[in-house]
């Protein structure tokens, strides 16, 4: 398992490659020096998932550690309903649903099965303003499918001495500068 890919990844890696290395490289230092404040916040609406407040209801699965062995991912869910058979992916603001926002729920979904669960609805949920997003299941929308497996496959080899950045508004927004 020290080859799985973390299913935060997924979006980072879309955002640019380089990102997962310095994750990596400061994942033991206060997050206060290196991430902004669209990242400090969102870890902030994450808290009650983490900490497991955020209800108290049994039939609610919240902040679990998951494992897809299909496709090698790890992380952890931000809610199940049991249910409802309904997955969310809770985030602080929702301006548009990104391909990495999508990729990260198709692995939180293709975990939960192999676990057992039956998962019949996606929603990426906005928390700010409480908008819903659905997201289709992954073998009902095969182009994003193939795109996430796409994805998982350059991550697994991925080489960062030949990565070259050629979306330089990207570099002008990274925390790591």
């Amino acid at each position: 398992m020290d080859d799985a890919i973390l299913i935060t990844e997924l979006n980072d890696f879309i955002f640019c490659p380089v990102s997962i290395y310095f994750h990596k490289m400061y994942k033991d230092m206060d997050r206060m020096i290196y991430q902004n404040t669209d990242q400090i916040n969102g870890n902030a609406a994450h808290k009650s998932v983490d900490e497991s407040t955020y209800t108290t209801r049994k039939d609610i699965l919240m902040g679990i550690d998951v494992y897809c062995e299909k496709y090698n991912l790890i992380g952890k869910i931000d809610i199940f309903d049991i249910a409802k058979k309904t997955l969310r992916e809770r985030k602080k603001k929702v301006k548009n649903i990104y391909d990495g926002y999508v990729f990260q729920v198709y692995a939180q979904y293709f975990s939960l099965v192999e676990m057992g669960y039956d998962v019949k609805k996606i929603e990426i949920y906005s928390i700010d303003d409480h908008k819903k997003y659905d997201i289709p299941l992954p073998y009902a929308n095969t182009d994003m499918l193939f795109k996430f497996e796409k994805v998982i496959d350059e991550i697994k080899h991925f080489s960062i001495h030949e990565f070259i950045q050629t979306n330089e508004a990207k570099c002008l927004h990274c925390i790591y500068d």
